[in-house]
């Protein structure tokens, strides 16, 4: 593999990560903080809400900027507003200035969403992209791998607070990684085109092109299925299981795995069936894997090793649909590719939030509700899947389909 891939692959993912280390290290926390600053789990819930809502609407804002001014500058603003959000964070005196610190720290996390996914773009289409993707998946994965583990291991030596002096080295480290290891991949010259009232009519393009907004929603619910796991996963597994929390990260770490180590194929599997019928399959295993959990834990199968093992398989499954949604919605918009990833992450994250909000309402001690979302999100993605890509080619992907 061509060394230069490697390095963006390695830089990318990491910058990446950052965002999602912050809430992946937090999960295992999430009882104890309850406990500390005697909030309920709603509450609780609300941190990582507002940390979800800020990730994915700040978006809208680093996506074009990026596009006016460059990758690299709203990448430096991002981390430095991430790392006065983690102090905050660890210095809150009560849930209520946790939940603003929270969201100030989204709004720091979320230019590393948006502006890595332009870069691929600016640098690949197609199963290239694919493969890009995947290998900037790989990286990310330190954090849903490590990040619950380190958590639990932080957190019982120092307590939830230590969480936020972690990430906040990490992103120090980030700052140094973007200097020394990234170029700038948005030339000067394609710079001159972009301007705040292309931004508005870009999206306003964007909004109108059912086809970009059908595989961005796919992925959406995509996302939102995991995002309803992220939510509930400690409570259920932790409280309803009784698993510790150093248990819990490792049962957490498991569906990652499985997550990441699929969506490695995504790429290869692209250039051999093309991009649109795996993610036909895809969606399509994912949904019936989900559905079946459904109807078992529906059924009163309340089991944490069939939870565990078709979680694991599903996931599996939504490996492969996250990252080639990704290319196939950017694939058409090069010229405003922090743009449309913008908007892209946005609505990703806004559904997630939706499905985290409406899981929420039927808390219930269980793993009933947690699955209900998931496999609700499924069903979603799958009825998008067969609207948008059903028994055709993408419009506007003729360099993918050319490449297969």
């Amino acid at each position: 593999m061509n060394r230069s891939v490697v390095r963006f692959a390695v830089v990318l993912g990491l910058l990446s990560a950052i965002g999602p280390f912050a809430i992946d290290m937090y999960l295992p926390a999430l009882p104890s903080i309850g406990a500390d600053l005697k909030a309920d789990t709603s509450q609780v819930q609300m941190s990582l809400m507002a940390f979800f809502l800020s990730l994915g609407f700040g978006q809208l804002v680093y996506g074009p900027v990026s596009d006016m001014v460059g990758r690299k500058a709203p990448l430096y603003f991002g981390l430095g507003l991430f790392m006065v959000g983690s102090i905050g964070c660890a210095l809150s005196p009560s849930i209520e200035i946790l939940i603003a610190f929270r969201f100030v720290q989204g709004l720091g996390a979320c230019a590393g969403m948006v502006v890595p996914r332009a870069v691929v773009r600016d640098l690949h289409t197609g199963p290239e992209a694919a493969r890009l993707m995947s290998l900037l998946m790989l990286v990310f994965s330190v954090s849903p791998i490590l990040a619950p583990l380190s958590g639990s291991a932080v957190i019982a030596i120092a307590g939830w607070r230590a969480v936020f002096w972690v990430v906040l080295v990490a992103a120090v480290l980030g700052v140094i990684l973007l200097a020394l290891a990234l170029p700038e991949t948005r030339p000067v010259a394609e710079r001159r085109e972009s301007s705040i009232g292309g931004a508005i009519r870009g999206y306003g393009f964007l909004l109108r092109d059912r086809h970009f907004l059908g595989l961005v929603f796919i992925g959406a619910f995509g996302i939102a299925s995991f995002f309803a796991f992220l939510a509930n996963s400690s409570f259920v597994m932790i409280e309803h299981y009784g698993l510790t929390p150093t248990q819990y990260s490792f049962a957490f770490s498991v569906n990652a795995v499985s997550f990441i180590g699929v969506s490695q194929f995504a790429g290869p599997i692209g250039s051999r069936i093309g991009m649109v019928p795996m993610m036909r399959y895809a969606v399509l295993g994912y949904t019936l894997t989900m559905a079946l959990l459904f109807a078992l834990f529906l059924l009163g199968f309340n089991s944490l090793p069939v939870l565990m093992v078709l979680l694991f398989i599903g996931f599996g499954f939504l490996g492969l649909v996250i990252p080639s949604s990704a290319v196939l919605a950017l694939d058409a918009h090069g010229p405003i590719a922090g743009t449309a990833s913008a908007l892209m992450g946005t609505l990703q994250f806004a559904a997630g939030a939706l499905v985290m909000a409406v899981v929420g309402l039927f808390l219930d001690g269980t793993a009933l509700p947690m699955v209900t979302g998931i496999a609700g999100s499924a069903l979603v993605a799958l009825i998008l899947t067969q609207l948008t890509l059903g028994g055709r080619a993408p419009r506007g992907a003729s360099k993918t389909a050319a490449a297969e």
